[in-house]
Formats: structure tokens, C-alpha cells, sequence
């Protein structure tokens, strides 16, 4: 049958098209919240071995519509409506809170290691914020775990930051110590 080889062609070509497309200097990552975490592209001052995530707030516009008066009732001498008023219909939109794009560090391995997501799990359970198994898996009740915890800071992300790994006492990556020692290093 010829169908088989085709058809075989086309899940090599689909696979080949699914795959990611990154660079050895990015690697980019789409949470599931919609932050964007890359390694070697972040903020115009990003460090090039730092990993950063991007969390974009859209804007909240407002449409208002209003009734216009063109020309008002006409009215008799008795009160009564001799021609009812005739009105336009205006709508327009403004920014009630404009976009905003927000760049912050974050450990590199968070996204891979089980055994630091795993360290993060504990270490957020120990603070009363997740309620779960330990499991190494970035799941999403992990992932409310650490915004919950974030959000006090200043920070509304599903994704660790840099800072809220250091104040949860972990264990980090450290870019610059890993780039002058040739590996992984740990700060």
C-alpha cells in the first residue's frame, strides 16, 4: 500500500514541526499562566547566564456608552410631547490601566529539576501556602502555592523568582559563579 509511506512521511514531518525552535544562547519557556521565561534574553541590564521571566499584565480599557441629546422634546403648552427627543449614540474606550510588562530573575533550574521543585514544594509547606504532595512536579497547585507566596512581596507569578527563592532559603543557581567556575555552582 502507498498510503503507509506517506503517511509515515507525515508524522516525521509533524514531529519535526512541533519541535522546539531555540537557540543554545535562548531557551524560552511559555508557562501556563502566560509568563515567558527565558535563559540569555531578559530586561536591556539582563545578565547573559541569568534565566529571567516575563510577566505581562494586560491593559484594562473601559467602554463607555453614552446617550447624546441632539434635540430635545418638543412639547406643548399643556406638557404633552408634540415630537419625542432624538438622541445619538456615542461610544468610546479608554486605558484604565495601561499594560505592563514585568522582567524578574529566577532560579534557572526551577523549571527542570525535580529535586529543587521538590525543595520549593517543602519549603512552601513549611510556610502553610502548599498543601500537597511532594512530588518534583511543577503542577499548578505549586504553582498558586507560589504566587501565594510571592504576592505579599509585590510580585503576582506563578513562575519563582530569584528573591523568593533566597528567602525561602533554597539553594540557587548562580550564573555568574557557574559562568567563572565552567558549571554548575550553587549560591
Amino acid at each position: 500500500m502507498k498510503i503507509l509511506p506517506l503517511l509515515g512521511v507525515g508524522v516525521v514531518g509533524l514531529v519535526a514541526a512541533c519541535a522546539p525552535l531555540t537557540s543554545p544562547e535562548v531557551a524560552r519557556l511559555l508557562d501556563r499562566d502566560g509568563t515567558i521565561v527565558t535563559r540569555g534574553e531578559g530586561p536591556e541590564n539582563a545578565r547573559p547566564n541569568a534565566c529571567y521571566a516575563r510577566d505581562v499584565t494586560p491593559a484594562v480599557i473601559e467602554t463607555v456608552t453614552e446617550q447624546i441629546i441632539v434635540q430635545p422634546p418638543e412639547l406643548g403648552a399643556d406638557g404633552t410631547v408634540r415630537a419625542p427627543a432624538v438622541f445619538r449614540t456615542e461610544t468610546s474606550q479608554r486605558i484604565v490601566q495601561a499594560r505592563n510588562d514585568l522582567w524578574f530573575e529566577t532560579p534557572c533550574e526551577a523549571q527542570t529539576s525535580p529535586e529543587f521543585i521538590a525543595a520549593v514544594q517543602r519549603a512552601l509547606a513549611v510556610r502553610g501556602v502548599y498543601r500537597g504532595p511532594v512530588t518534583g512536579v511543577m503542577d499548578l497547585r505549586t504553582r498558586r502555592a507560589i504566587r501565594q507566596y510571592q504576592r505579599p512581596q509585590g510580585l503576582n507569578s506563578g513562575v519563582l523568582s530569584l528573591a523568593a527563592a533566597r528567602l525561602l532559603g533554597l539553594a540557587v543557581w548562580d550564573p555568574d559563579a557557574a559562568a567563572v567556575r565552567g558549571g554548575a555552582a550553587q549560591g
